[in-house]
């Protein structure tokens, strides 16, 4: 999946107007414009359409912990400069403060089962042998069972 696609799908899940958007990425340390979110928004096809890069992915997500959590004392997150499904996963894990048990049911919601021992492999540490990459699919798939959750939609 691309960073783009994670947030227009966040963003229609929860149905944030630009306002909220731009609270959440500030939230996260970073302040962007009205015009790039617009343009991080916009269809891949679309001429002004601009590829969010990673870092500001994981500032935004950062955001969405401190907007569904509320603000943690002490040190700020760590942005990082690189990100992949797994990060993604872990980190709408903690902003939803989901349970295995609830990821599992929003894949399910989306017609797709996956085993919590595979679930489990997407939160270890990656030199552990048990790891296990998050393919595009499952985040996808998780994504869409969030916003059927989060807007009553039926499958």
């Amino acid at each position: 999946m691309t960073n783009n696609d994670v947030l227009r799908r966040l963003r229609y899940a929860f149905d944030y107007n630009d306002d909220a958007m731009m609270r959440i990425f500030e939230n996260g340390g970073l302040v962007v414009t009205r015009a790039e979110i617009s343009d991080w928004l916009k269809k891949d096809t679309d001429e002004n359409f601009k590829e969010i890069p990673d870092k500001p992915l994981a500032h935004f997500l950062n955001g969405f912990i401190e907007e569904k959590r509320g603000k943690k004392e002490g040190a700020p997150m760590p942005v990082e400069d690189k990100l992949n499904n797994n990060i993604v996963l872990r980190k709408l894990k903690i902003a939803l403060d989901l349970k295995d048990f609830e990821i599992l049911d929003l894949l399910k919601l989306a017609n797709f089962n996956l085993s919590k021992h595979e679930l489990s492999a997407f939160f270890r540490n990656p030199k552990q042998s048990q790891y296990r990459e998050c393919l595009d699919q499952v985040l996808r798939v998780f994504l869409q069972g969030l916003q059927m959750k989060e807007r009553n939609e039926k499958a």
